[in-house]
């Protein structure tokens, strides 16, 4: 049996209105209508994306990983398609000091069992020096495929901070997708669980009631200090690098400049 408050519409001050069941299943199934247009609309998107022409370039160039130099093709793991995430770096930076953006994107793919499952492999790419990429790799405990593309040009290499798909047929290499930005947000399962809470995501840019919790800017929650605190100062790290063994309080970011 379930049991109702005494005065079920008691308002809370920076909470949404308080309702009966009935009520908050109308409002719901009314809601659903759009979610399921807007699911309908991303299909649709992604069959035309399924459509995009694609460019062919030389699937011989070589990029570097824990084995040494490899070309390209090897990346496929002998799958007919391949996502890779293009990881930005931070030349002679400390583990902290790395792009906490791309730590969002990469945290949030550190298995491709079900990639894989369909035939899709994957791989991080990053501009920074082989030994710098090996030593934060094994700081952060991942597992998935890392190599460096440092001096690569074109859909091999290129700009950084991008989810890319490849396409193989036998030797020929085609580069099919890519995207940035918000783009990248796919693959945060994070933000998609934040966007089903009453507050969000806890940004500036969210259309909220007046009364709801300030935000803060975009990103906030991307760094902190070691008590957790959000901050972007030299005492800060990419949230998840709290967790890992040996993660020790720090004072600089120790940025020499970057590669994009």
């Amino acid at each position: 049996m379930t049991t109702t408050p005494d005065e079920p519409n008691t308002e809370l001050p920076g909470r949404p209105p308080v309702v009966d069941l009935a009520t908050w299943q109308a409002a719901r199934d009314e809601l659903l209508v759009r979610e399921k247009a807007h699911t309908r609309e991303g299909d649709a998107i992604a069959a035309a994306r399924r459509r995009l022409p694609m460019v062919e370039f030389d699937g011989t160039v070589e990029v570097v990983g824990p084995d040494g130099p490899v070309p390209f093709l090897d990346l496929f793991q002998g799958r007919e398609e391949l996502v890779v995430y293009k990881h930005m770096w931070y030349d002679g930076a400390p583990h902290q000091g790395q792009c906490e953006g791309c730590t969002t994107t990469a945290w949030h793919l550190t298995d491709a069992a079900y990639l894989n499952a369909r035939g899709v492999s994957f791989a991080v790419l990053t501009t920074g020096r082989w030994d710098e990429v090996a030593a934060y790799v094994e700081f952060m405990g991942y597992t998935q495929p890392w190599y460096s593309v440092r001096g690569v040009d074109g859909p091999a290499g290129g700009d950084m901070g991008y989810l890319t798909s490849y396409l193989r047929d036998g030797d020929r290499v085609f580069l099919t997708y890519s995207t940035t930005g918000r783009g990248n947000e796919r693959v945060n399962g994070s933000l998609g669980l934040l966007d089903m809470t009453p507050y969000g995501r806890g940004e500036t840019w969210e259309d909220n009631p007046e009364d709801w919790p300030k935000g803060g800017n975009a990103c906030w929650s991307w760094r902190s200090d070691a008590d957790g605190n959000a901050t972007w100062g030299p005492t800060s790290r990419p949230v998840p690098q709290w967790t890992r063994p040996g993660a020790t309080p720090v004072d600089t970011l120790g940025r020499q400049g970057h590669h994009h």
